[in-house]
């Protein structure tokens, strides 16, 4: 995959890049797109485990671990994560580690954009990106138990409205499965399309 090699803790680096990227690995494949298109051959690309999505206890252990082992071999790490349900607590580390990253509370919010997505104050609204589209069962589905016992399913979503699909990319098959998925949920669909939006912004102004 590109210039990044597949450890069991998540994607290593090679190393040719003077600034490393630690990244949540749902954002690979847009990172990865990113990076192609626009020629940006000095970045090098850490993603940690996906699942850390559903485990945001976990997400700013892992980045501690991640910038410490890899700080002497570059110029600059930048952390490619929100605030992903730490309540601040990612801020605070990357704040003490002297590392940046990306502004906004979560990957939703920054792929419409942070002001755009404030604005909208959507309260009832349930988001899938790309990412969350194609792993809609390992994600989503199954950590909260709804295939086993589906009558979870309006405990769950019983206060959401409908089912936001912020769509990365043009994928007819994509945006199908988008609305299978909020068909499964019992949630009205809508469909934005963001493209990169926020993380190339955050990414194109990395020095």
């Amino acid at each position: 995959m590109d210039d990044m090699t597949l450890t069991a803790d998540g994607i290593a680096p090679s190393g040719c890049g003077q600034v490393l990227l630690i990244a949540c690995g749902a954002l690979a494949r847009e990172i990865l797109a990113l990076k192609s298109a626009n020629g940006w051959d000095h970045m090098d690309l850490q993603c940690l485990p996906a699942i850390l999505h559903n485990h945001p206890e976990r997400i700013v252990p892992a980045v501690q671990k991640a910038v410490a082992w890899h700080r002497d071999a570059y110029t600059k790490i930048f952390v490619v994560y929100a605030d992903c349900g730490t309540g601040g607590q990612l801020k605070a580390a990357c704040d003490a580690l002297g590392v940046e990253m990306v502004a906004g509370p979560h990957c939703y919010s920054f792929f419409e954009g942070n002001e755009a997505f404030a604005a909208r104050d959507e309260m009832t609204a349930f988001y899938l990106t790309d990412f969350l589209v194609r792993q809609f069962d390992a994600f989503v589905w199954e950590p909260l138990g709804l295939g086993r016992h589906p009558a979870l399913r309006d405990m769950y979503f019983g206060n959401y409205e409908k089912l936001v699909y912020q769509a990365q990319t043009d994928d007819t098959a994509l945006t199908q499965k988008a609305e299978h998925c909020a068909q499964r949920l019992g949630l009205a669909f809508e469909r934005r399309f963001t493209g990169y939006a926020g993380l190339s912004t955050a990414l194109g102004a990395i020095s």
